[in-house]
């Protein structure tokens, strides 16, 4: 492939504003239709699992076609493959705001999913080309922003345009970014050389797809079908797990496999996707369980919330902008512990919060978890491509964002089972204590209608154990985090400083 690190700055700087529309764009999507499912469901007339699917067929149809991205590139360019899924994009966002039926939507989103799954890593790769090693931390912290930063603003930006227009803008406002990225594309970034020689094995793809599909299915639908207790769900689950074996079978005995084992010889790239899954279970986990806590139990309207997180995604930016200039002349291991050590901060203040916890402990707590995160995924994504050669590089930016997805997908599958059970535990607790011959439920302190214990008190009384029971769910969620980010340190240990640049 054709290295473009030796483009004038000005070049450069187009490469990187044309490249980086197009990253927020489908990032963005990944979060600002969530907010608008109920406006979908009421429009579409469907019901809570069937508007599911909304979500869900993008996901899986993302999933499925990211590992493609790095053969589609050799085969076809990476400039063109780039022009072609921004246009594909952009055209499936349009088709998706005028559904007019729920097929329809889900049939687009799957394309829609499909079309932009190569656009994060195809802009990594490009960045990392653009930009010298030495720049490498400042190219990754501005890739970051895109990528961390466009889930949070995702249900704020959703929220506004839902609430003042029609969720069906949540969609159009993918046109006048598209155009511009597409725009920008052409004129700046330059081709690379194809390679028109390289295979495409089509059975290893097969059961790669098959893997991740019945993963994505298995983590989207578990909770909703109580997991193992459904049929479904065990058909999915052993679906992935037999097709993930033979792939792995398959990956090591093929003279041309789809993915090559040598990409997971480099250190530093395979001990960065594992931590790159755990930061992916910690980003989009905690946002799944934000914005519910701050609407269902603190009586927040949509739009507040979104303002309330939104400070998270400038401590981020921030803290972004911060590390970039530092990658490359600390080791990049302190970078990294000090972030997994501000994000276990975070977590340990939020395991604090109750059913009346102030804006201001929210936005403190969000800020320095963003802080967290910037330390962590810009010079996680430095390190991990900063050893690995060239000529894996498309590969390598397709597997690091597929990790980080299913690491996504698998964190919020467990934080949301982790609440709905604790919540039914914590409530069978609280539940025991209540009883008529408790005197704390008649002191002064107490709204007197409890005192009463008729129907309407113990209504009044069950809302409030309900709401108490949640809050503890909230809390030991939080708790659950706070250990999970305190496990990755150890894997800390693996990384070693870059040395020379890698040959080609």
């Amino acid at each position: 492939m054709t290295a473009t690190s030796g483009a004038a700055p000005l070049n450069r700087n187009m490469i990187t504003g044309s490249i980086m529309l197009a990253t927020i764009m489908q990032v963005v999507d990944t979060t600002i239709v969530n907010v608008a499912l109920p406006h979908m469901q009421g429009s579409m007339s469907a019901t809570q699992d069937q508007i599911s699917w909304v979500l869900t067929s993008y996901i899986v149809s993302a999933a499925i076609l990211t590992p493609l991205t790095g053969v589609r590139a050799d085969k076809f360019g990476r400039k063109r493959l780039f022009v072609c899924c921004v246009i594909g994009f952009t055209l499936a966002s349009m088709l998706c705001g005028a559904a007019t039926s729920l097929e329809q939507l889900v049939l687009f989103r799957s394309l829609q999913g499909a079309l932009g799954a190569g656009l994060v890593p195809l802009s990594q790769a490009v960045l990392l080309d653009t930009y010298p090693r030495e720049k490498h931390g400042s190219a990754m912290a501005l890739w970051g922003m895109g990528v961390m930063v466009g889930p949070v603003l995702g249900p704020s930006l959703g929220g506004y345009l839902t609430e003042y227009f029609s969720w069906r803008w949540a969609f159009y406002i993918n046109l006048p970014v598209g155009a511009l990225a597409v725009l920008g594309i052409l004129a700046f970034v330059p081709e690379t050389q194809r390679v028109e020689k390289r295979g495409f094995d089509f059975f290893g793809f097969a059961l790669l797809s098959i893997a991740i599909g019945g993963l994505q299915l298995m983590l989207d639908r578990g909770n909703s079908l109580d997991w193992f207790g459904s049929t479904e769900v065990i058909l999915e689950a052993t679906a992935a797990g037999l097709a993930l074996y033979l792939f792995l079978v398959h990956m090591f005995t093929a003279q041309k496999p789809f993915i090559e084992p040598g990409l997971f010889a480099d250190r530093n790239f395979t001990t960065g996707v594992l931590l790159m899954f755990m930061v992916g279970m910690m980003l989009l986990a905690t946002m799944a369980l934000l914005p519910p806590f701050l609407q269902s139990l603190l009586g927040f309207p949509v739009i507040t919330a979104g303002y309330v997180l939104a400070p998270r995604g400038l401590g981020t930016m921030v803290a972004m902008m911060i590390v970039g200039r530092f990658v490359g002349k600390v080791d990049t291991r302190w970078l990294l512990i000090t972030g997994l050590a501000l994000m276990a901060w975070s977590l340990w203040d939020m395991t604090a919060f109750n059913a009346d916890v102030g804006i201001y402990e929210i936005v403190y707590t969000g800020v320095i978890q963003g802080f967290g995160l910037g330390f962590i995924f810009v010079p996680l994504s430095a390190v991990s491509f900063a050893t690995l050669a060239p000529r894996y590089r498309s590969e390598g930016t397709a597997m690091f964002s597929l990790i980080r997805n299913i690491g996504s997908s698998i964190g919020i599958s467990v934080v949301i089972t982790v609440l709905g059970r604790q919540a039914q535990v914590s409530h069978a607790s609280l539940s025991e204590s209540i009883t008529p011959f408790r005197h704390a439920l008649r002191g002064p302190e107490m709204p007197a209608l409890w005192a009463s214990l008729n129907d309407t008190a113990l209504f009044a009384l069950n809302r409030e154990v309900s709401r108490q029971a949640l809050t503890l769910a909230y809390i030991n969620d939080f708790r659950f985090m706070m250990y999970m980010t305190l496990l990755a340190a150890p894997l800390l240990l693996l990384l070693r400083k870059p040395g020379a640049p890698p040959g080609r």
